[in-house]
């Protein structure tokens, strides 16, 4: 896996950022999800190296990255501090603007980064997702058990970091069976890598808080952000799984183009084949869907 790549464990302010790094071109940032790391680039990222340098990340207390200590009001694991984090990589590989791309998780400091950080986002791409803001003011019951770690992992602790820690395989392969279209998403040694990373209970606690932000100061940020019109003014890629909850949940309201439209004034995507593991299920066709939008920066 990663054939080519230079593994890197970067020093920040106040944690250190695990990266693998490799290719030539403009400079491109990948982001997992959950229950992910980044080895869930593993395909889309060598297919990309011929065009991009391109660098997938593990965030903030998930994989090879470290766990910051954790505050009352979960700020230290909001997305804005994530975002903070790859803009500070990025910058020490030396890239000063880049694009971005996000899946789940990743999604959403990808687009927190462009609206925090204008100048050095040139394109983002966000996968499976809509804004934390906008998934949490229309939520059901069918958020609340298609995508449980929503409600179950913002629960103050210790419970679910103890639920988890007590079977993170169970959680992994609850993901692949439930979000999954397709019951060899993960290969034997993928699946094992994701479990693995949630057996540290500080890594498990970390991941807590993260669901946490996202419950509390996520939505204010992003409530915040719509008082006062501020908006993404890159151009943004929404791709999302043709079997899962987006392509149906919002349709009444013309669907995740329609909500990111609300957040993005130059918005382009479609859904895509597979569940919600569709960059791991198809690495090849969306290396060429996220190929296609970043291929303007070739060249500039």
């Amino acid at each position: 896996m990663f054939s080519g790549f230079k593994a890197t464990s970067l020093q920040l302010d106040d944690t250190t950022i695990f990266a693998r790094v490799g290719g030539t071109g403009p400079p491109l940032l990948l982001l997992h999800g959950f229950p992910e790391t980044h080895l869930m680039w593993r395909d889309i990222a060598t297919a990309l190296a011929p065009h991009f340098t391109v660098v997938a990340a593990d965030l903030r207390g998930y994989g090879q990255s470290g766990c910051p200590a954790s505050s009352a009001d979960h700020s230290a694991y909001a997305k804005r501090a994530m975002a903070r984090d790859m803009l500070q990589v990025m910058k020490r590989l030396g890239f000063e603007r880049f694009m971005v791309a996000g899946h789940d998780r990743g999604g959403r400091v990808a687009y927190r980064l462009a609206l925090d950080h204008p100048h050095e986002i040139s394109k983002v791409a966000v996968l499976d997702v809509i804004p934390t803001a906008a998934a949490w003011d229309r939520a059901d019951a069918r958020l609340a058990l298609g995508f449980w770690p929503w409600s179950l992992l913002a629960q103050p602790e210790p419970l679910p970091e103890r639920l988890v820690g007590a079977a993170p395989d169970a959680v992994v392969d609850n993901a692949i069976a439930q979000w999954g279209s397709t019951a060899d998403v993960f290969s034997a040694d993928v699946r094992d890598a994701y479990v693995d990373a949630l057996r540290d209970p500080a890594h498990v606690h970390a991941i807590c808080e993260e669901y946490r932000a996202a419950a509390t100061v996520d939505r204010e940020h992003d409530a915040l952000d719509q008082a006062n019109a501020r908006r993404i003014g890159c151009p943004l890629l929404a791709l999302w799984s043709g079997e899962g909850g987006l392509e149906n949940w919002y349709a009444e309201e013309g669907g995740p183009l329609a909500i990111w439209r609300k957040w993005a004034d130059r918005v382009e995507g479609r859904p895509v084949p597979g569940g919600h593991f569709f960059p791991e299920e198809h690495p090849r066709q969306t290396a060429a869907a996220l190929l296609g939008f970043f291929e303007g920066e070739i060249g500039e």
